[in-house]
C-alpha cells in the first residue's frame, strides 16, 4: 500500500499485512490523525484480496499511551465549559461517534487481526486491541483502562467489547480502579492469549499466528469472522450508542477540568464529585 498515513504504517508481504502505529503524539498517543486514518487503513486491507490476515502493533517501546489529550484538547474545549449548551454536547457527541467508528473498523474488518502488544497500553490502546481477534503481549507489557483517573467513562470500545472478553468481576476491577496490570495478569484474566519473553518474540509470534491464518481459505475464514462477529455486533452496537449519549450529557465536570489538569502536570487529583 502506498497511500501516506500520519499515524500508522503498513506493510504487506505473503497475505499479511503489518499496521504499526506510530502517533505522530509521544507513545504512539492517538490524535486527530488516527482517529481520521484507521477507518480509511482498514477499509483499504479489507478490500484488498492479497492481506489474509493483519498484525496489529506499536513503533518503539510502546503499543500506545491511549489519547493523545495535547493534541486533542481542542476537540474537548466546547463540551468543557461549565455550562456547556446543547451544540457543543451535539458535536461532542458527533466526535464520539467518529471515535467509535475508528475502532468500530477493526473489529468489523473481515480480515482477522492480531494484536502485538509490547510496553504500555492504556486507555485508547486497549480499547483497539479489544477490537482485535487475538492478542499478542510481550513480558513487559502493562495495561490500564485508565479513563476514570480523568474522571471520564471509556467511550470508544473497552466497555463495550471487554464484557465478551474478560469475565464481570475482571473487567469491573479495572474499569474502577483504573489500575495498571503486567502482561502476567492479563493472560491470567484473559485478556491476552499468550506473553513472550520480548517485543521481538511477541510480534513474531503474531505473524507466526497471521501467517497460519493466512494459509487457510478466505472465503471461510470471512465466514468464521462473520458468524463470531453476528453474535456480538446488536450487543457491542447497543453499547455504544448508550456511552456515546452518556457522556454527551454528563462528560462536563470539574472533576474532569481536574483529572486532565493533574495528568498533564503530572500529580495526583483531587476530585469532589462536582
Amino acid at each position: 500500500m502506498a497511500e501516506p498515513y500520519e499515524s500508522v504504517t503498513v506493510e504487506t508481504k505473503d497475505h499479511v499485512a503489518q499496521v504499526t502505529l506510530i502517533g505522530p503524539g509521544k507513545g504512539n498517543a492517538m490524535g486527530p490523525a488516527f482517529w481520521s486514518e484507521l477507518p480509511d487503513v482498514f477499509a483499504a486491507l479489507d478490500a484488498d484480496p492479497d492481506v489474509r490476515a493483519i498484525v496489529l502493533t506499536g513503533s518503539g517501546k510502546n503499543f500506545s499511551y491511549g489519547l493523545d489529550l495535547p493534541a486533542m484538547g481542542g476537540s474537548l474545549s466546547g463540551v468543557l465549559t461549565e455550562g456547556a449548551s446543547a451544540k457543543p454536547r451535539a458535536e461532542f457527541h458527533r466526535m464520539v461517534l467518529r471515535m467509535q467508528q475508528a475502532i468500530s473498523a477493526v473489529a468489523d474488518c473481515r480480515t482477522p487481526t492480531v494484536a502485538a502488544v509490547q510496553g504500555w497500553c492504556i486507555g485508547g490502546g486497549v480499547d483497539l486491541i479489544s477490537a482485535a481477534d487475538i492478542r499478542y503481549a510481550s513480558a513487559d507489557a502493562k495495561f490500564s483502562v485508565r479513563e476514570v483517573k480523568l474522571a471520564m467513562v471509556a467511550d470508544v470500545g473497552s466497555l463495550a467489547r471487554l464484557p465478551l472478553i474478560l469475565t464481570d468481576g475482571h473487567l469491573r476491577e479495572l474499569a474502577l480502579t483504573g489500575k495498571d496490570i503486567d502482561a502476567a495478569r492479563a493472560e491470567k484474566i484473559g485478556l491476552v492469549n499468550d506473553v513472550y519473553d520480548d517485543a521481538e518474540a511477541c510480534l513474531a509470534a503474531a505473524h507466526a499466528t497471521a501467517a497460519e491464518i493466512a494459509g487457510n481459505p478466505p472465503l471461510t475464514v470471512h465466514g468464521i469472522k462473520d458468524v463470531l462477529d453476528q453474535q456480538r455486533i446488536e450487543r457491542v452496537s447497543a453499547s455504544l450508542r448508550y456511552v456515546a449519549a452518556w457522556n454527551s450529557a454528563f462528560l462536563p465536570s470539574k472533576d474532569l477540568m481536574e483529572g486532565i489538569s493533574a495528568t498533564m502536570g503530572k500529580r495526583k487529583p483531587e476530585f469532589t464529585g462536582e
